[in-house]
């Protein structure tokens, strides 16, 4: 029938096409999602705030808000449920370029006023919510959209609000306002919008 050489040839064949079945790519990490700061945004003028707000991700403690290292909360710690919050009218929203997290000069006006009233208004804590249109992968949309809320609040901190009453959440694609297959549509998804509750 065969040759040993030709059995042996065989078997590596099979051996090669096994391992290679076995290693199916990888979804993209959420490290690598989203395009580093280009400089290029109204939000990226002013520098990082030294502390930060607090990112409610489900499922996940959430990390105190002081200026250290993030930290797991103890089991059992309170947070801020997205549920206790409202929209109100004095709260605009904010809208991105697709693929970016960049303010654009349009919306830091917007910002602007937002961070007057929240300033003005110091018993109120605030929830931004980032969102993406429907293009891109579920784990990418998530990252781009924690992006779009961060920096968001860097520039509403940036205006004098204070991080320690910012939470930021992505819900990435999951929560669209438009879905209607356009560009139109899809502008109108890619945005930070804003929620607050009584301290």
């Amino acid at each position: 029938m065969f040759t040993r050489s030709t059995r042996v040839a065989i078997v590596c064949v099979l051996s090669l096409a096994a391992a290679l079945a076995g290693c199916a790519k990888r979804p993209a990490t959420t490290q690598a999602a989203a395009p580093a700061p280009t400089g290029t945004g109204a939000a990226t003028s002013a520098p990082p705030p030294t502390t930060s707000g607090t990112t409610v991700t489900p499922g996940m403690a959430q990390p105190p808000s002081s200026g250290s290292a993030p930290q797991p909360a103890p089991v059992g710690a309170a947070r801020p449920s997205p549920r206790e919050f409202m929209a109100i009218a004095d709260l605009k929203d904010v809208f991105f370029d697709f693929d970016k997290y960049d303010v654009r000069p349009e919306d830091a006006r917007t910002l602007d006023s937002n961070a007057g009233w929240l300033k003005s208004n110091p018993n109120h804590l605030v929830l931004i919510e980032g969102h993406c249109d429907e293009r891109g992968t579920n784990e990418y949309n998530l990252a781009l959209g924690e992006r779009r809320a961060k920096a968001t609040m860097n520039y509403l901190v940036s205006q004098g609000v204070q991080a320690s009453r910012i939470t930021i959440i992505s819900y990435g694609e999951e929560r669209p306002t438009c879905t209607d297959k356009t560009e139109a549509c899809w502008a109108k998804n890619r945005r930070a919008h804003f929620l607050v509750k009584p301290r």
